[in-house]
């Protein structure tokens, strides 16, 4: 995984505001928090590549880089990074915009990275192989 000094150009695939609630006891925004955006976002994607249902079945690498503040506006982006006869891992690096707190300009920081696997699921709730390739498949 690289640090790269600005976001991906693709579009995120999760949005959010971190808030006041989801703080630690430092006053940080809670790692597990953090964890469960980049889930949802990974899921999301994985679900559009599988055409469906899916499952987190493991985090096979996590990298917190540095802390997520109270209002800062988080973005996860979502890459395949290997794909198999039914599952799909899928790398989320999340980057932070910090809304200048005393007057500085905004600046876009990337704060953690992960690796997510996902198994597509069938109606039954067995696994299913993945549909052919799709253009946002990597």
């Amino acid at each position: 995984m690289t640090k790269p000094s600005s976001p991906p150009a693709t579009a995120p695939e999760l949005r959010t505001l971190a808030m006041p609630a989801d703080t630690n006891g430092n006053g940080d925004i809670f790692g597990g928090w953090l964890l469960a955006q980049m889930d949802l976002a990974g899921g999301a994607y994985a679900m559009r590549v599988a055409l469906g249902r899916v499952a987190t079945v493991g985090i096979e690498a996590m990298s917190f880089h540095r802390p997520v503040l109270v209002g800062d506006l988080v973005s996860c982006y979502c890459t395949t990074a290997r794909r198999g006869r039914t599952s799909i891992t899928v790398q989320v690096e999340t980057w932070a915009r910090r809304l200048g707190r005393t007057g500085e300009a905004p600046a876009e920081i990337k704060v953690t990275e992960g690796m997510f696997s996902f198994v597509a699921l069938a109606d039954d709730g067995g696994k299913r192989e993945l549909p052919p390739r799709a253009r946002e498949d990597g």
